[in-house]
């Protein structure tokens, strides 16, 4: 996808160019600023329409609707919103990209404007005088000085948008990414200045005419028989009294002109483009600030082992569906921080309570767990309902869209889940546990890897009931559990008498893919399988590409992610 959204950037880039490169109504400027003219305007081209699109995979409310819309009936299309965060990444590469190009091209249109100065043209000039110095557009003019303060910003929300500085400092990525709106403030002031110029009288005035009231132009070479028969005037002003030669006239490399050319700032055509996207992000915001106004709450902190926190809420008329994810805000942790985190317990028609279970992994996390729990050093701790009014005030923006949304909507899904990346399958489970009739799945294949015994007892409970729920109903084989602890010294089980079932299905080490997937597909003949994960990428990988692998049993498999945007 990468590589043809890039594709498509370039045959547009080439287009604009090809047009400012042979355009009549830019032949002036061309003359004075070369290819650096093209280059400025198809890179700026590039530009617009990427600025347009990136905001709106950010469009959480928007996204999250149309995946529960009944007009995206094909799972096909709704999986393509799941791409949201890599159109989202793609966008602001090619915006990386293109930026060096756009700014290289502006350099040398600056030294340009100051070398080939044209008294002829002064509207067409953007410098002063000859010589001057090209710093002075840079720093010294409204579209020079906003350009070298958004490649700065650029700079910063690039630089910190990385991996590294995302896993070791998310407060860095957070803050600097939020100076995307300063990025289109200076925009819109940008495009205002009117530094390039068009012709607008191109009838009157063609391209490298011969005006009888001025000399010729510099630059034009007029053919030797024109010479001759003009050698008296080549330089002088055309005698009113004498009448034009009809062959001067007719000939196509030389016209005569009537009056002298006009030349017209573009309009800012960034306008069109940005305007949308930012105004519709803008109401979202807006919205979903008044949305998440309200304060949420906490019936519950429950502190698991592995450094998991699970929190259980109440809000009112809050609804979800099992995959979404809600994005958290606590004012006493961070005034302007934010995370998302799944939804691992949804509310249903006779519960109201919902939860997400958190992993404490960095300074934010931390510092919640510490203002939740009475003591942070508590190793198993259930907080009462009475004991609320020493909660900090908790703010819940959401629920918004995940691809586990379809994990109920197949036939057959196989759920693969790294540590604490079960929690997108938790809500799923909840769901099930209260009904799984009304839904389309009759069997889940759900595979849990963790790294110590400790972690499996996040949702044990929650396993063992519906493990036991099932064979109640006498439907054992709907859902398929297998737990791989991937290190151990050596044989362990889950602590426990009620954890038996769970017990026979734990295995040491890790899956084997292929042989895995081979068995689903011979057990789910010429069906199609929704394949959903979340873990470790090298794992999403593997399955990635077992999943677009064909096989013998023609079961047909559907690789989801869970992505947050």
């Amino acid at each position: 996808f990468q590589f043809f959204w890039l594709s498509l950037n370039g045959w547009l880039f080439g287009k604009t160019f090809l047009l400012y490169n042979q355009g009549l109504q830019y032949y002036y400027l061309h003359q004075m600023l070369g290819l650096g003219l093209c280059v400025s305007r198809a890179s700026a081209s590039v530009l617009n329409l990427n600025c347009c699109l990136i905001l709106l995979p950010m469009c959480r409310v928007l996204l999250a609707f149309l995946r529960g819309s009944q007009k995206v009936a094909s799972k096909k299309t709704r999986r393509l919103l799941d791409k949201s965060k890599t159109f989202h990444v793609t966008c602001g590469v090619t915006i990386c990209i293109f930026s060096v190009l756009h700014v290289a091209a502006h350099l040398v249109n600056a030294l340009n404007f100051s070398e080939n100065y044209n008294e002829e043209f002064v509207t067409l000039n953007a410098a002063n005088y000859r010589g001057e110095d090209p710093r002075k557009l840079l720093f010294a003019t409204i579209p020079g000085l906003t350009g070298v303060i958004m490649v700065l910003v650029l700079f910063l929300m690039c630089t910190a948008s990385t991996y590294a500085i995302r896993v070791s400092n998310y407060d860095i990525f957070w803050y600097t990414h939020n100076l995307f709106f300063v990025f289109y403030m200076l925009l819109v002031l940008h495009v205002s200045g009117g530094v390039l110029k068009y012709q607008t009288n191109l009838e009157e005035h063609p391209p490298g005419c011969f005006n009888l009231n001025k000399t010729l132009r510099q630059n034009l070479t007029v053919p030797k028989a024109f010479e001759e028969l003009f050698l008296d005037y080549t330089t002088e002003p055309f005698p009113e009294d004498l009448p034009v030669p009809e062959p001067f006239v007719q000939n196509s490399l030389m016209r005569v002109c009537s009056e002298e050319p006009k030349f017209q700032s573009h309009f800012p055509e960034t306008w069109f483009w940005i305007s949308g996207p930012l105004c519709l992000y803008c109401v979202e915001r807006l919205y979903r600030y008044i949305r998440s106004n309200k304060p949420v709450t906490i019936t519950s902190v429950i502190s698991h082992p592995s450094n998991v926190l699970e929190v259980r809420m109440v809000k009112d008329d809050f609804e979800a569906r099992p995959g979404q994810y809600v994005i958290l805000h606590c004012p006493r942790v961070s005034a302007l921080e934010s995370h998302p985190f799944t939804l691992t317990m949804c509310p249903t028609d006779t519960k109201a309570t919902f939860g997400v279970h958190l992993k404490v992994v960095g300074d934010w996390t931390e510092r919640f767990r510490d203002l939740l729990l009475l003591h942070s050093n508590q190793d198993t701790q259930i907080l009462p309902i009475f004991q609320q009014r020493r909660y900090p005030k908790v703010y819940v923006d959401g629920p918004f869209g995940s691809p586990f949304e379809e994990s109920l909507n197949y036939e057959v899904s196989l759920c693969v889940a790294g540590g604490i990346g079960v929690t997108p399958f938790a809500s799923v489970l909840n769901t099930l546990l209260d009904g799984w009739k009304r839904y389309k799945l009759r069997r889940l294949y759900f595979i849990w890897v963790c790294r110590d015994i400790e972690s499996f007892h996040w949702f044990a409970d929650l396993l063992c009931m519906l493990h036991n729920k099932l064979w109640q109903e006498n439907r054992p084989d709907y859902i398929n559990i297998q737990l791989y602890l991937s290190q151990t010294d050596g044989i362990q089980k889950i602590i426990g008498e009620k954890y038996q079932a769970l017990n026979s299905r734990l295995l040491i080490g890790r899956p084997q893919w292929k042989l895995l997937f081979d068995d689903i597909a011979k057990c789910n003949r010429r069906k199609t399988i929704g394949v959903f994960c979340c873990g470790p990428n090298k794992v999403s990988k593997i399955l990635h590409k077992l999943s677009n692998s064909s096989n013998s049993y023609e079961t047909r498999f559907e690789y989801n992610k869970e992505s947050f945007s």
